[in-house]
C-alpha cells in the first residue's frame, strides 16, 4: 500500500462536498446569511475563503485581515491578494493597540527579561524546539532564540513558567483576532469560519477561546496535503501555495515545525494516517524511509500531544446535564 496514495483527493468532489455542507449548516443550523474568515496569507485560511466563496458566493463572504507588529509584512500583502482575486469585501484591523492596553507584549517581554536580562522590546525572537527530535529520547524542552541588533541569534532553555508567561501573552493575539471576527460576524448576521486543518485539530495546535473557537470548520477533516491539493484545485494563488507553513506568531521568522511539530508536515500527515490506520511502528518505518525507533517515537509523539490537549476540545463542564424539560 503506499499511504500518499491513499490520501490523495478528488478534489472537485470534495470542494463540492464541503460547500454543499457549509451551506445547509449556515442555514439549517445556524441561520446566518453569511461567512466571515480571518486571513493570514497562509494556505489554510486561504483555502477556507475559496471554498466560503464556493459555498455562498463573494457577496456573502467577509474577509479580516488582523496584522500586529511581529507579523511578517510578507502576510498582509499575501492576505490582500488572495481576498481581492476572490472577489471578497474584506478589512485590515491592526490589532497591535489592543495587544499593548491587554499587556500582551510587556508580560511576554518582562518573562524573557527574567532569562536575559539585557534583552530590549525591539529585538526579535522567537520558541523553538530542538532539532533532531527523533533520533533520541530527550523531552519536548523549548529554547528561546534571540536575535540582538546585528548580532548572532543565541539560545536559551525555557523553564516552564517562563515558557508558559510567554505562551499565555501570546495567545492574546489568536484570542484577540477571535473577538474581532465574531464582532464583524454579528454586526453581518453571519457565521466565523475556523481554519484548521486535521494535524492541527488533532493535535491541539490551536488556542481555546481563540482560533479553537468557530461556527464551522471546514478543513478540519483534511490532512495538511490534502489542503494543499484543494488549493490547487480552488486557483489559491501559487505564491500563498508555495509558502513554507508558519506561526506568524512571533517577531523572528517561525515556521510551525520548529514550533511545535517533530516532522515536516507532509511526513506527518503519513504518520498521523498511519496512526489512524492502526499500523505499528515497523509498518509506518518502512512506509516512511525511517528506522522503527524514529517511527515508534513519531507515532508516540502524537499520543503525547493528543493527551497534554484533550482539554482544549472539550466543553465547559457542568454539574449536571441542562435539560430542556424537567424530568417526570
Amino acid at each position: 500500500m503506499s499511504l500518499a496514495n491513499d490520501l490523495h483527493l478528488k478534489p472537485a468532489e470534495e470542494t463540492e462536498r464541503i460547500a454543499a455542507t457549509l451551506r445547509q449548516q449556515l442555514g439549517d443550523a445556524l441561520n446566518r446569511r453569511g461567512l466571515v474568515v480571518g486571513m493570514s496569507g497562509g494556505i489554510d485560511s486561504s483555502v477556507c475563503a475559496a471554498l466560503a466563496v464556493r459555498a455562498v458566493g463573494a457577496a456573502h463572504v467577509f474577509g479580516l485581515l488582523m496584522p500586529e507588529q511581529d507579523s511578517d509584512r510578507n502576510s498582509l500583502g499575501l492576505a490582500s491578494r488572495c481576498a481581492e482575486a476572490l472577489g471578497i469585501s474584506y478589512e485590515i484591523e491592526d490589532i497591535t493597540e489592543i495587544l499593548a492596553a491587554l499587556g500582551c507584549y510587556r508580560r511576554r517581554n518582562a518573562a524573557i527579561r527574567r532569562l536575559v536580562p539585557d534583552f530590549q522590546d525591539n529585538w526579535r525572537f522567537k520558541v523553538v524546539l530542538p532539532g533532531g527530535r527523533l533520533d533520541s529520547d530527550r523531552l519536548n524542552v523549548s529554547y528561546l532564540a534571540i536575535e540582538a541588533p546585528g548580532g548572532a541569534v543565541r539560545q536559551v532553555r525555557l523553564p516552564p513558567a517562563e515558557y508558559r508567561e510567554i505562551v499565555a501573552a501570546t495567545n492574546f493575539k489568536q484570542r484577540v483576532r477571535t473577538m474581532l471576527e465574531y464582532y464583524h460576524a454579528d454586526r453581518l448576521h453571519y457565521a466565523v469560519v475556523g481554519t484548521p486543518n486535521r494535524l492541527e485539530y488533532d493535535q491541539g495546535f490551536f488556542v481555546k477561546g481563540g482560533d479553537g473557537l468557530a461556527d464551522v470548520k471546514p478543513i478540519a477533516h483534511l490532512y495538511k496535503t490534502q489542503v494543499y491539493e484543494l488549493a490547487e484545485f480552488l486557483g489559491v494563488p501559487a505564491e500563498i501555495r508555495s509558502r513554507t507553513p508558519t506561526t506568524d506568531t512571533y517577531s523572528l521568522p517561525q515556521t510551525q515545525e520548529e514550533f511545535y511539530f517533530a516532522l515536516p508536515t507532509a511526513t506527518l500527515d503519513l504518520v498521523l494516517y498511519a496512526h489512524n490506520l492502526g499500523m505499528n511502528p515497523a509498518a509506518v518505518a518502512a512506509e516512511l524511509g525511517r528506522t522503527p525507533e524514529e517511527a515508534t517515537r513519531a507515532l508516540r509523539d502524537i499520543e503525547q500531544k493528543r493527551t497534554a490537549t484533550r482539554y482544549l476540545h472539550m466543553p465547559p463542564l457542568l454539574v449536571e446535564p441542562v435539560l430542556e424539560r424537567e424530568p417526570v
